[in-house]
């Protein structure tokens, strides 16, 4: 942390506004277009998958269990909990939006979008903040290299997320500019939790190593049901590559480039 030039608070709210505006973003398509394609869709949600891969793995796991062999003399069952927490708490959350919602209306949307789908966003928020607070308490194996590329995955994953909920809303009758603020909504909550992450992480320093875990369940269990899932059958072969292009770029920052 002495070597950067800015706080890693500073750099926190830069980063959380960064996966706040790519919802905006995507949200703000319904301005432009009545109904947008596929395929640019579906490569930006391959990357961001695989930006996301690689993100648990080298910015989330690894510290987490190094951190926990400090703190708890154990390097893999506070982890496992945590990943176990992160993916279950996914998991619970989206079986809740299918139960509630299974055939969701113009209004049903609106109150999912408002209501519900901040549950989604909360854990990427929060392996936001985990990451920058990890960096600020200068965890081995955490950079800030490997916390903007946290940001920047899930980052590029809002904005297809902003354009799916902006766009449908659109057809379904609502105005633009409703459809836009709906949809963008879902984003300042993921703001606040990042804010939120760093904060609790710093004040309880002993629930890091969990709490990065956690994050990396999150994130992996997003990808598996909901990243993957929304892709294309007939985009696969791209998406393939995508995801390779996003998992290698990933990887190559995290080890390669350390700042």
């Amino acid at each position: 942390m002495d070597s950067l030039a800015v706080h890693p608070f500073i750099l926190l709210l830069i980063a959380s506004l960064f996966t706040y505006l790519a919802t905006a973003l995507g949200a703000a398509v319904v301005f432009f277009f009545k109904s947008i394609h596929k395929r640019p869709l579906d490569i930006m949600l391959s990357i961001s998958a695989g930006l996301m891969t690689a993100a648990t793995v080298w910015s989330l796991i690894l510290p987490a269990t190094t951190l926990a062999d400090e703190l708890w003399h154990n390097n893999w069952l506070v982890p496992t909990i945590g990943f176990l927490l992160g993916g279950l708490f996914i998991m619970v959350s989206s079986t809740i939006i299918d139960k509630k919602f299974p055939n969701a209306n113009i209004k049903k949307r609106s109150m999912l979008i408002i209501g519900v789908m901040p549950l989604h966003n909360i854990p990427e928020g929060l392996a936001v903040g985990v990451s920058f607070s990890a960096l600020t308490m200068g965890v081995s194996g955490c950079s800030l290299s490997s916390a903007i590329m946290v940001a920047l995955g899930i980052g590029i994953q809002n904005f297809p997320d902003g354009t799916t909920v902006s766009i449908p809303l659109y057809r379904d009758g609502m105005s633009k500019t409703k459809s836009f603020l709906i949809s963008q909504s879902s984003g300042i909550m993921e703001f606040f939790a990042a804010i939120f992450g760093y904060f609790i992480t710093l004040a309880a320093n002993n629930i890091l190593p969990i709490a990065l875990a956690f994050a990396a369940g999150s994130m992996i269990t997003v990808v598996i049901s909901e990243l993957i899932p929304d892709i294309t059958p007939e985009n696969r072969t791209i998406c393939t590559l995508g995801f390779i292009i996003g998992f290698v770029t990933m990887m190559t920052l995290d080890l390669a480039i350390t700042i």
